[in-house]
């Protein structure tokens, strides 16, 4: 069983650059790829360059994430602060004063 191997961009683009030097078989038996993978990064590179050799999903930075559920949360906060003024306003309207004079 092969060991799974990732490789960045610029990996990924040196070994087609050899592939063109080299030859396509002896590349691909020099750095153990898939011929099928080979075939994908290629039609990749060929169809959008260096951006089609890029992972495509982005890794989100923990911090990142932290603020934006802090933010969230706060935004249920302010929104429930919200529904209570507007609740104690309309109950305000209904409810007459009464008028404590002696």
């Amino acid at each position: 069983m092969r060991t799974r191997r990732k490789f960045t961009p610029e990996e990924r683009l040196s070994i087609l650059q050899e592939a063109e030097r080299e030859g396509r078989p002896e590349t691909i038996r020099k750095y153990n790829v898939a011929p099928s993978l080979f075939d994908r990064w290629r039609k990749k590179y060929l169809s959008n360059g260096m951006e089609g050799l890029k992972n495509r999903y982005k890794q989100i930075d923990p911090r990142v994430r932290e603020l934006e559920q802090e933010n969230e949360r706060l935004k249920r906060i302010i929104a429930k602060q919200a529904l209570e003024l507007e609740v104690k306003s309309e109950l305000l309207k209904k409810t007459p004063i009464p008028n404590k004079i002696k």
